[in-house]
């Protein structure tokens, strides 16, 4: 073999090495992006302060020919409760931490309604004012860093978090920020699997801590995703449990 031939040879093996060397010491361990993560939020005291959220602004469905006014409050340790309205009509969902209820009246149902184990389950995520990636040991949850996956030309970091009722969500970080940017959700509800997508942006400070004000969500998938638009947000209002 040529001299040059193996001298290149041995060189690109080299940088390629010196590379994956480079890559592998810049990689993050898990309790490092769990961390991050946190720290991006507005960190541990702020989380901890924040004790309700009450936040306000439109639900856009039907590939946008809709718009529904929204509104929705939060309270630990896990309460919520989402309202949608339009032309004078209510839709009530909410959950107390143990069992949640519904008010359908675009379905014609005006009484609140008990709703299933199934149907609660995204409720009880939606409940998490922190997220599913703070404080999940405490959940009960386990997690693992599956490395990194492109979401939409963001090279993001990737962590699938499985919750102590089975579901499983994976959560991807922006490399820069280390915030939220999507959460796909995989569950079982009435017998069937379900992929939910999840789009998470536009945060903004509340009460110390960095919140989305835009979450669009829908089946993997599907084009005719639901968007909500946050226009006002407060932090650690007087929330009477009542309510939920």
């Amino acid at each position: 073999m040529n001299l040059r031939l193996i001298a290149v040879f041995f060189t690109g093996v080299a940088l390629i090495s010196a590379s994956a060397e480079t890559q592998d010491q810049k990689a993050p361990t898990l309790d490092e992006l769990v961390a991050k993560n946190i720290e991006a939020k507005g960190g541990a005291d702020a989380l901890r302060a924040l004790k309700s959220l009450r936040s306000n602004g439109k639900l856009i469905v039907n590939e946008g020919q809709l718009q529904l006014a929204y509104a929705q409050t939060k309270k630990r340790p896990g309460e919520v409760r989402s309202e949608f309205s339009l032309q004078g009509m209510t839709a009530v969902q909410a959950y107390d931490g143990k069992e949640g209820w519904k008010i359908s009246p675009f379905q014609g149902r005006k009484d609140p309604e008990k709703m299933s184990a199934d149907d609660i389950k995204p409720l009880m995520e939606d409940a998490e004012i922190d997220g599913p990636l703070v404080d999940w040991k405490a959940k009960e949850s386990t997690i693992e860093y599956l490395g990194r996956e492109d979401v939409d030309g963001t090279s993001a970091y990737k962590i699938k978090v499985m919750r102590k009722n089975g579901d499983v969500s994976f959560v991807y970080l922006d490399p820069d920020h280390f915030l939220e940017i999507r959460i796909l959700t995989q569950r079982v509800r009435h017998g069937a699997q379900e992929e939910v997508e999840t789009d998470v942006s536009d945060y903004e400070k509340i009460g110390g801590v960095f919140v989305p004000f835009s979450v669009e969500s829908g089946r993997k998938g599907d084009p005719d995703k639901q968007k909500i638009v946050i226009e006002k947000a407060e932090a650690n209002v007087p929330v009477d449990d009542a309510i939920f």
